[in-house]
């Protein structure tokens, strides 16, 4: 199969069940902000990273694949490549498992410290930004509200990831000082 098919060079894409619609359409836009969230994960994965969050950070890339092809299925009655509320409910358990290895949040704190960690946070912003998309692509279209469930709590996760990375390489969490 070649890569190239220049159906797409009058500026439309094609989305599951052969439709047809603008490349500037807030449905790819959502979708491909979803897959630049995943190609900035697979940065996060070039780093020395611990096994137990290297395993969940390929896990959620094997997600977001599912997030993409979830949004690029306007047919709501197809059933097949969905997030569900179990990947929702995943992402809380990571969550919960691993806000146990951190001390309590007492103030705001700014993104960095290890490479993983300045990366990871990173990520996090792409996905806040892919899940405004969502919503907004909810507005004009109806979608599978899940998608939008899991990007929120995948945020959550990446915030929490990104103190635990930091913390498990012996870096303290820079609290954010106003002046």
């Amino acid at each position: 199969m070649k890569i190239y098919t220049k159906t797409g060079d009058d500026g439309n894409t094609g989305l599951q069940g052969n439709l047809r619609i603008s490349k500037s359409h807030p449905r790819i836009i959502s979708y491909g902000t979803v897959d630049e969230a995943n190609a900035a994960l697979g940065v996060v994965l070039s780093n020395s990273i611990d096994e137990d969050i290297k395993k969940i950070l390929i896990d959620i890339q094997n997600d977001l694949f599912l997030v993409g092809a979830d949004l690029s299925n306007p047919n709501l009655n197809d059933l097949k490549n969905r997030v569900s509320l179990n990947s929702v409910e995943k992402l809380e358990s990571y969550i919960d498992q691993f806000e146990k290895e951190l001390p309590l949040l007492t103030n705001f704190i700014l993104p960095g410290g290890e490479t993983a960690s300045a990366q990871i946070h990173y990520t996090r912003t792409i996905i806040r930004r892919a899940e405004t998309l969502v919503v907004q692509l909810s507005e004009k279209d109806e979608i599978n509200s899940n998608c939008i469930r899991y990007l929120n709590r995948l945020s959550d996760l990446f915030f929490v990831l990104g103190r635990v990375v930091n913390k498990r390489n012996g870096v303290s969490d820079t609290v954010w000082k106003p002046s």
